[in-house]
């Protein structure tokens, strides 16, 4: 039965302070839901009966609701069938590891939305790990577990001290940046491995953060000198970016 607890409680999950506090989050609908469940556990679970029919529950507790139920807890317009509250997890990683891939660094991104297309844009070119600065949205704020469309547990998000991780780990790999008087991403160098920084969405990447980037990267409007756009959306740079490097390495 959905009580008003449960719903009081789901509603809640929709504010950082509480999803830290009882250290659970949202996913809605059904690949995101799905996959959200092979990587954390899922405290609770309110579908349809239709989509209960479908698919088996693995939740510690499964509610069966209808649509009038479903779009009082529901953070979408249009509520997708399922709704599902998942324990969160911390993630490791290995220094060691990390010499020879390709992550990406966030420098105070805001918008859940582009926090959460980063993370399936990751996913996409196989990066596994993401380390963002402690002023970045909340990868479990639900407009960021949305935008992942699923990728949420297959790309590991740490939250650090960004310069002090980035001083600490730029003898082992290069560090690359996005900066308007950076040199020709199409012309530049690149290895196959490293960290990639992208910066916040009006400022860039800050000073304590340039100060340990070791080869700046610019990507270019064509047709070179042309009036343009001032900048381009710091999920779409990423994306560039992440396909030059993967370009090169193939």
């Amino acid at each position: 039965m959905l009580s008003k607890n449960k719903i009081k409680l789901i509603h809640s999950l929709e504010h950082k302070k509480y999803r830290d506090i009882e250290n659970l989050f949202v996913v809605e609908g059904s690949k995101s839901v799905l996959e959200a469940a092979r990587y954390f556990s899922c405290e609770m679970l309110c579908a349809t009966s239709d989509w209960l029919d479908q698919h088996n529950s693995t939740a510690t507790e499964t509610i069966e609701v209808n649509d009038v139920e479903l779009k009082k807890i529901s953070f979408l317009k249009t509520p997708q069938k399922v709704l599902a509250v998942f324990r969160k997890a911390a993630f490791d990683y290995n220094v060691e590891k990390l010499k020879n891939a390709l992550s990406l660094a966030l420098d105070n991104i805001q918008d859940p939305g582009n926090l959460g297309t980063i993370i399936r844009i990751a996913d996409w070119f196989g990066i596994r790990h993401i380390f963002c600065s402690e002023g970045t949205a909340d990868v479990f704020n639900p407009k960021t577990v949305q935008a992942t469309m699923g990728a949420i547990g297959r790309v590991k998000v740490h939250y650090v001290d960004l310069p002090e991780f980035l001083k600490n780990i730029q003898k082992n790999v290069p560090i690359y940046g996005t900066f308007l008087d950076g040199e020709n991403i199409y012309e530049h160098a690149l290895s196959p491995n490293g960290i990639i920084v992208m910066g916040n969405e009006g400022n860039g990447i800050s000073e304590q953060v340039a100060n340990c980037v070791s080869r700046k990267l610019f990507i270019p409007s064509f047709p070179v000198g042309n009036e343009t756009s001032e900048s381009l959306n710091v999920a779409v740079a990423t994306a560039v970016c992440c396909s030059e490097f993967r370009r090169r390495s193939m």
